[in-house]
């Protein structure tokens, strides 16, 4: 599931007033989630809370953790 612009705007807003290793490690964490989204919409059929007759996994959501 990619970032819609209020929250592309938002991150890009964070990244201004961050410094470098910040930035770099903000820009990180959000690429590896877009990824691990899209695996898992790819993998499952479906985006989250998007209903189908044909899947039969579910997606229960997601809780935060830190990337270490």
């Amino acid at each position: 599931m990619a970032l819609d612009q209020s929250a592309l705007l938002a991150l890009l807003s964070e990244l201004k007033l961050t410094n470098v290793t910040d930035r770099i490690r903000m820009v990180t964490e959000t690429l590896y989630q877009e990824l691990i989204n899209a695996e898992a919409t790819a993998h499952i059929g479906a985006a989250p809370f998007e209903r189908s007759d044909d899947r039969t996994n579910q997606r229960n959501g997601t809780r935060p953790r830190v990337l270490t």
